[in-house]
């Protein structure tokens, strides 16, 4: 019965957004971008689309993404949103992390990626644009793989801080008291397959087209280079997220190395209570915002 009623809800709720969709003005990129799509399924093979594509789009989203933070640095006025503001940046932090994080991304993820040809096969996984899956059906998609990716993320990120094994695999990430959005995947290799194992679960359940996969590949670094920013910017649109977490939640994990082990949103610290350090300095430092005003 409650499952009946769970998928009239969701009936409902697709309805409902296919209604206004209805009402919504044509998209002014959408033929540029079939075009686009059509050209690569003419000119490429899968295998090249699904890997090199692929390898493309994480590389270009990841440092694009990446730019704002780096730009913050030098402007004195945004300096009152970094969190750590006693902790600057370094070109030497800068240099290692971009030199680790060149490691990782073709010595242990692009072997990866290299298996998407395969995935792709095995499902049976379309790439046409005809079966390309409408807007909200893609982001209810990238949603859905937000959700099973920070389950995953919690629960191994909290065994990583595990004192028998923190010193051999986290600790490399943690070797940045105060973060920078380009450290967001920097991290022992072993971290990198354990942790971004959750990135592929979503996939499995998900995926419709291979749209999908660069769709989430580009909201998971979106959201992971944000809550590594070391700036809470304010008007940041990743702040209408429901339960998003943030940057300033993801810091304070950084400074103290313990608590906030969630990636995107609050609700697995906040039932578990591996928030209440983070809630405790929150209202230690409203506190201290009181007695300055006054």
């Amino acid at each position: 019965m409650a499952m009946n009623d769970s998928v009239n809800i969701l009936n409902s709720a697709y309805l409902a957004v296919e209604y206004i969709d209805s009402f919504l003005p044509d998209n002014p990129l959408q033929q540029p971008f079939k075009n686009a799509w059509n050209y690569m399924l003419d000119n490429y093979t899968k295998f090249q689309i699904a890997t090199w594509g692929s390898l493309i789009v994480h590389e270009v989203s990841y440092f694009l993404l990446c730019v704002p933070g780096f730009i913050f640095q030098f402007i004195p006025y945004m300096q009152k949103y970094k969190i750590q503001q006693d902790k600057p940046e370094t070109w030497e932090k800068q240099w290692k992390c971009f030199k680790t994080l060149l490691f990782n991304h073709f010595f242990i993820q692009l072997p990866l990626i290299c298996g998407t040809y395969y995935f792709t096969e095995y499902f049976n996984i379309p790439y046409g644009w005809e079966e390309m899956p409408r807007w909200y059906i893609l982001v209810g998609q990238c949603f859905g793989c937000a959700v099973i990716e920070d389950a995953w993320h919690y629960f191994l990120h909290r065994l990583l801080h595990h004192k028998r094994i923190y010193k051999y695999i986290h600790k490399v990430h943690h070797e940045f008291v105060s973060p920078f959005g380009m450290q967001a995947e920097y991290a022992h290799p072993l971290e990198t397959l354990i942790l971004g194992a959750g990135f592929f679960i979503g996939i499995v359940v998900f995926c419709n087209h291979v749209v999908l996969l660069w769709a989430w590949v580009i909201c998971r670094l979106m959201e992971t280079i944000d809550v590594h920013s070391g700036y809470d910017v304010p008007l940041n649109p990743l702040h209408l997220v429901p339960f998003y977490a943030g940057a300033r939640f993801h810091d304070f994990h950084h400074m103290n190395f313990i608590g906030n082990y969630a990636s995107t949103f609050t609700w697995w610290d906040r039932l578990f209570g591996t928030d209440s350090q983070f809630i405790a300095y929150q209202e230690k430092e409203k506190k201290k915002q009181y007695v300055t005003k006054k």
